[in-house]
């Protein structure tokens, strides 16, 4: 062989086994980030039509186990059985944050992706938020303190506590195929016609005997799973469950919240309960004993903002508390547009 022919097939050999060894470096370096969770169908951020976006996997069982994704697998199992770790029993009295057994899937439905029941698919992306309860700019630390203080009848998370970062690592991973602003069909509640009268207890009775009781109890204590903290059903009055500051004290919004989700299998688009029998029974739910939250006086400091349904004074109007309690609630909400020029819809 002379000294080209060696030449090329020296050249050509090398260029081979150079291929080689970068091939199998490019192979290194992805197994390294494959492993660390980087390429990861879950973790991966990407458009999708907002119609779908309730239907998308959301199971944590397929994350890998980076870093990342423990922190968001922690704060969903957080998320389903709250009170095993800050709960009043979880058995380390500085956990224990909540005042109840409750969890965050108790009232935010389906791991919080079922529309219309409070989802938090992309609510991170709508924070900061202005809220009227404290009427200002407040961080999505500030509402989940929001449900410890008033659903979880508990106290404030510290901002750095590994619960609270958890937490939100999840609803980040749940907002993935959100747009930019995290809005989305079917967040918050279903909207219905109010009844122009006031709630009519007894027929609230009669719903809840008929249809709720069957999970709930006759006695609206709820069901826990077997030799577990957790309830299956939650409780709906009593020591054990939200207080009377929280949002769902509000006949308007437990009306929003039972018409599309209550009783269990009804959704928006396939209600079981009508407008007025969820209004009734919204209305008798809430006029049962509950825990109650201290300095309740000081919310909503521009008392102009305050739902018509808030179940506790004081008002910027002229009605009485039981009528914000029990309705009708049009001749408030006609009071707040005549004298302040300001439309109320809850």
């Amino acid at each position: 062989m002379n000294n080209t022919k060696f030449n090329k097939a020296f050249k050509k050999m090398f260029w081979k086994i150079n291929i080689f060894c970068g091939f199998v470096l490019l192979c290194g370096i992805l197994i390294l980030l494959n492993y660390n969770g980087y390429f990861n169908k879950e973790d991966t951020y990407f458009k999708t039509d907002a119609s779908n976006l309730f239907y998308m996997n959301y199971d944590v069982s397929s994350l890998s186990d980076s870093k990342k994704n423990k922190a968001i697998k922690y704060g969903y199992e957080l998320f389903q059985n709250t009170p095993n770790y800050i709960g009043p029993d979880n058995g380390n009295l500085e956990n224990a944050y909540a005042g109840n057994n409750l969890s965050c899937n108790n009232c935010h439905l389906l791991s919080g992706t079922k529309p219309y029941s409070a989802p938090l698919i992309g609510i991170i992306k709508r924070f900061p938020q202005f809220r009227g309860r404290e009427n200002k700019m407040g961080s999505i630390e500030e509402r989940i303190n929001g449900c410890m203080e008033r659903s979880m009848n508990g106290m404030v998370m510290p901002a750095e506590a590994k619960e609270m970062k958890a937490l939100i690592s999840y609803l980040d991973w749940l907002g993935r195929y959100t747009p930019k602003d995290g809005n989305i069909e079917g967040k918050g509640f279903v909207k219905i016609e109010i009844p122009a009268r006031a709630v009519n207890l007894e027929h609230g009775k009669k719903i809840f005997t008929a249809t709720c009781y069957v999970c709930h109890g006759t006695d609206g204590q709820g069901v826990k799973f077997p030799d577990s903290n957790v309830y299956q059903y939650p409780p709906l009055w009593g020591d054990d469950s939200f207080n009377n500051g929280a949002g769902m004290t509000r006949v308007i919004t437990a009306a929003q919240f039972i018409k599309a989700n209550m009783p269990y299998g009804a959704t928006y688009d396939y209600p079981i309960l009508t407008d007025e029998e969820a209004y009734d029974v919204a209305g008798y739910i809430n006029q049962q004993k509950r825990p109650a939250k201290t300095n309740l006086e000081i919310d909503f400091p521009d008392l102009k903002r305050k739902p018509v349904s808030t179940p506790y004074p004081p008002y910027m109007d002229e009605f009485s508390t039981e009528q914000h309690q029990l309705g009708p609630f049009q001749p408030i909400m006609a009071y707040y547009k005549k004298t302040y020029d300001i439309i109320k819809k809850k």
